[in-house]
């Protein structure tokens, strides 16, 4: 299916899908393990011990790389609407593509050093990767409105604008809530000191993380009207 879409559409649904998958593969084993408790536990709480940890840190590491790549994409693409109608500066799109590269190497910092073995490091990681992500996505809804009417619905920006006022919503209690925690763990219960901050920051990180995959997702269509060509030049002495 991946392989009929026009363009470079493949690549952002690939990356939607791939993330999607590796979220909630590295759940279900880590629930089935008893490693964490069904009810919303962290996403890095679905990667912390193996056999999950390898799963969760081999698939967000190649999610990471599909995200740089689309991104990339993006902005060339970005840049070539531009030529033409000039909605926006070419540093503010290149300020864009740099916040969510940022994005990237938290996610990659994320999937690395696991929570209970490096905490401080990945909780720097998964900062940087969340608040990025919310940046970048916050600044692709209004350089999206700015190419509204040639090449974007007001529709389409709508929905953009609409996720990242959600995730933008969600990302502040996510931290507020996590700071309140006293302990760093991942087998979670119910009624025990700090679970309600556990729970709260819980869902909303679940709602960021989604957030982000729907924001991409929306990337397919305009990637169908995009074709990258690779072209070769021989000289002869």
């Amino acid at each position: 299916m991946l392989c009929c879409m026009p363009g470079v559409a493949f690549v952002p649904a690939l990356l939607v899908s791939w993330s999607s998958a590796a979220f909630i593969i590295s759940y279900v084993i880590a629930v089935l393990a008893g490693h964490v408790e069904p009810l919303v536990p962290y996403i890095s709480d679905t990667g912390t011990k193996p056999p999950e940890s390898g799963v969760f840190g081999f698939m967000i590491n190649i999610s990471a790389l599909l995200a740089a790549i689309t991104m990339y994409i993006r902005y060339l693409l970005t840049e070539k609407q531009n030529e033409t109608s000039h909605f926006v500066r070419s540093s503010c799109n290149m300020f864009t593509l740099c916040i969510g590269l940022m994005g990237c190497t938290g996610m990659g910092i994320v999937a690395t050093f696991q929570e209970l073995a490096v905490p401080s490091v990945h909780d720097i990681g998964a900062l940087v990767a969340f608040g990025s992500g919310v940046v970048y996505i916050t600044l692709q809804s209004i350089i999206s409105y700015k190419s509204c009417p040639r090449w974007n619905t007001y529709f389409v920006c709508h929905i953009r604008m609409a996720i990242s006022v959600i995730s933008c919503i969600a990302f502040i209690p996510m931290i507020v809530f996590a700071s309140k925690i006293s302990m760093t763990k991942v087998d979670w219960t119910p009624g025990e000191k700090d679970y309600t901050y556990h729970f709260m920051s819980a869902i909303c990180e679940w709602m960021v993380a989604f957030g982000f995959i729907f924001f991409f997702l929306t990337f397919i269509r305009d990637f169908q009207r995009f074709s990258l060509r690779i072209s070769t030049e021989i000289h002869e002495d």
